[in-house]
């Protein structure tokens, strides 16, 4: 149905503009703060930690809002949210102030995955397409953030950076009002038609001791896959800043090279997604953390354009893996419950994903981003360990539940 695929794109939206008000300081900080302030990059950036706890503390209240109340509801309070806490962020004049800000926008924020996520996959037969769908845009939203706030930053400063993405979010919240008003009644009837729940959605069967150790995996590669990402997407910009040389030289030059190795990376979700609908869920998973292990390695040292090729690499596989999890979380829980499911998965993602915003400040000042790159080369490891223990009946076809 049209109204359907409206939502989907407002979805699909929605996921681009959380990951790319959440990254804005990211690159303000490394491009911009760190010469009007006078402060040191490792200084600044855990003035960030504040928002990412939010974003993850506050994932498991706003899926049962969602799951008690209305999902549709609460992506409308996430984008007029996190909309106005950007714009308000830009009147921050010291880092107090702004670490205050970048709370605001992460507990707005927190409503997306949980929310976002379990509207995407209700009712579906096939999820793998339609998450890696959705992560592509998420993951534009993060190159974007790079390339926006750079270009921004040259152009009318650091402040626009946060006050036109979080206008145009605000713009987007009044259309979704718009599209929710315009087509309450035909939602109403597709939830009459099917109970009230999605009927078609699929679930693994599976006993009880196989369940846990599905759900062991699931976590563990969450935690430490959320210090990947949150680790690669956060010091991306920092690393070209130091790493590329002559090839940028401005903030918007940084901003480029920086959107399109997530955009590169953005065709591995969509790889991931198609192989995921047709095989084993376990193999795909080993060769992804066995290429995030294999070149994390290769960019300790790497400089200029190699350092770009072997980014592009990495960054593939970094959001190649976002789909594989939440694939696996969809298929075995009921669609009533989903949302707090996905919470409690997102508060563990970027509550590891706050505490890597220090550990890149410490490991950058004593080190440098060698040693990052080797720490998340355990990381990947750790991954690789975690998914050759995963219960083969995890690689199976889900079956329809009433």
């Amino acid at each position: 149905m049209k109204h359907r695929q409206l939502e989907f794109l407002f979805l699909n939206v929605g996921h681009f503009f959380d990951h790319l008000i959440i990254l804005i300081f990211s690159a303000v900080a490394a491009l911009a703060l760190t010469r009007e302030w006078g402060m040191g990059y490792a200084q600044l950036i855990p003035y960030a930690t504040p928002g990412f706890v939010a974003f993850g503390l506050f994932a498991v209240p706003a899926g049962w809002l969602a799951d008690k109340w209305s999902r549709e509801g609460m992506m409308l309070v996430f984008f007029l949210g996190i909309g106005a806490a950007a714009v308000l962020t830009a009147l921050a004049d010291t880092p107090l102030q702004i670490g205050l800000g970048l709370f605001v926008i992460g507990m707005f924020g927190a409503i997306y995955h949980p929310v976002g996520l379990a509207m995407v996959v209700q009712g579906r037969t096939k999820t793998g397409m339609p998450l890696a769908v959705n992560g592509v845009f998420g993951n534009l939203g993060v190159g974007c953030a790079a390339l926006i706030t750079g270009f921004l930053i040259d152009q009318t400063g650091w402040r626009s950076a946060f006050v036109w993405p979080g206008a145009v979010c605000v713009a987007i919240g009044f259309a979704y009002a718009f599209f929710l008003f315009a087509t309450r009644q035909l939602r109403a009837s597709a939830d009459k038609l099917s109970g009230g729940k999605a009927k078609s959605d699929q679930m693994l069967q599976v006993t009880r001791p196989v369940l846990i150790k599905i759900f062991a995996v699931i976590f563990f590669s969450t935690a430490v896959g959320g210090l990947v990402f949150q680790s690669t997407t956060f010091s991306l910009p920092k690393v070209f800043d130091e790493r590329l040389g002559e090839l940028a030289v401005t903030a918007t030059s940084v901003g480029s090279f920086a959107f399109v190795v997530f955009a590169l990376a953005s065709v591995g979700q969509l790889i991931v997604g198609y192989l995921l609908d047709r095989v084993s869920l376990k193999l795909v998973f080993l060769v992804v953390a066995a290429i995030q292990a294999v070149f994390f390695t290769l960019m300790v040292g790497a400089t200029g354009s190699v350092a770009l090729a072997v980014s592009a690499v990495f960054m593939l596989a970094v959001f190649g893996q976002i789909p594989i999890n939440d694939v696996l979380l969809g298929r075995i829980t009921r669609s009533e419950w989903r949302s707090r499911v996905f919470g409690l998965r997102y508060i563990v993602t970027f509550s590891v994903s706050a505490s890597s915003i220090p550990l890149i400040a410490w490991i950058y000042a004593l080190w440098g981003f060698d040693a990052l790159f080797w720490v998340l080369t355990v990381a990947a490891l750790t991954i690789l360990i975690a998914v050759a223990l995963l219960p083969t009946a995890a690689a199976a076809q889900p079956k329809s539940v009433a």
